[in-house]
């Protein structure tokens, strides 16, 4: 009896150096949104210097806000708030996209038709308008957030989603399983969803981004994550009093936004590579 070993190049998980870097900057904003308060140095609502605006020093090493806040403690209170509300909102928009979208294709005839003519009124709703809207509305606490962006990017999850399962649902295994007398649910768990997972992910990590991007634009305009707490966005805000001086208390939070979406643009442009690789 022989055995193999399994190699990431042989599971198709073959990432080059970018990817890596991408990757490891991911995990690193992840893992300080859990450890955070274990992390920060001084409350995030306590004013521990006297001079507004500080620079960077020794006690204070990425300066303070323009009340005084440390705000390194604040940037990673703030991985919290940025990356968990993202995180769930892009979660339950590509679930409920990617399963709508599978049981449209499958299903066909009016529930593919209603469904379908529904989520293209929705989609082309300005998304920032509608946040706006939702979140004036119903007040800015993070479950109103959370679901306002996943209504949100919901409708776009699903036309992707329905777009790849409607082309493997015409392939001959699909066929094949359909009279063998399979239900829906098998066709979509067993032969659609396992040919779509690639190109999902991917654009589950683009939608991630959107969601960081929208998430920062709310709170700069005052509805996002409420003071004291602070999402990068808000800390932006509260701070572009500062950026004709060049505070770090505004250069640091948009740092942050940017290290975070570029690094999961970087890490989706390695999937195709690894897509391939499974193909092949």
């Amino acid at each position: 009896m022989t055995f193999s070993v399994l190699s990431p190049r042989r599971l198709g998980y073959r990432f080059n150096a970018v990817g890596i870097a991408a990757l490891t900057i991911i995990l690193f904003w992840a893992a300080i949104a859990i450890f955070a308060p274990l992390l920060i140095p001084y409350p995030v609502g306590e004013i521990v210097d006297f001079d507004y605006f500080g620079p960077m020093s020794q006690k204070f090493i990425m300066g303070t806000d323009y009340l005084g806040r440390d705000i390194f403690s604040r940037i990673l209170m703030g991985a919290r708030y940025t990356v968990g509300i993202s995180l769930a909102s892009v979660a339950i928009a590509c679930f409920t996209g990617v399963t709508l979208g599978m049981c449209a294709a499958v299903s066909g005839g009016w529930f593919d038709t209603c469904l379908s003519r529904f989520l293209d009124a929705l989609i082309s709703i300005p998304s920032k308008l509608f946040g706006l809207v939702i979140v004036a509305a119903m007040g800015p606490s993070i479950p109103v957030l959370i679901m306002t962006m996943a209504i949100i990017y919901t409708p776009g999850s699903y036309r992707f989603a329905r777009s790849l399962a409607v082309n493997i649902n015409t392939m001959d295994f699909v066929t094949v399983a359909r009279a063998r007398g399979e239900g829906v649910l098998y066709i979509i768990r067993s032969e659609i969803l396992p040919n779509i997972m690639g190109p999902v992910l991917a654009d589950l990590g683009l939608r991630f981004v959107f969601i960081v991007l929208l998430l920062s634009g709310l709170s700069f305009l005052g509805l996002g994550v409420q003071p004291p707490n602070a999402d990068w966005g808000a800390l932006v805000r509260e701070n572009i009093g500062g950026l004709s001086f060049g505070a770090p208390a505004v250069i640091f939070p948009s740092i942050a936004i940017a290290t975070l979406t570029i690094s999961v643009n970087m890490l989706i442009d390695n999937l195709p590579q690894k897509i391939r690789d499974r193909s092949a």
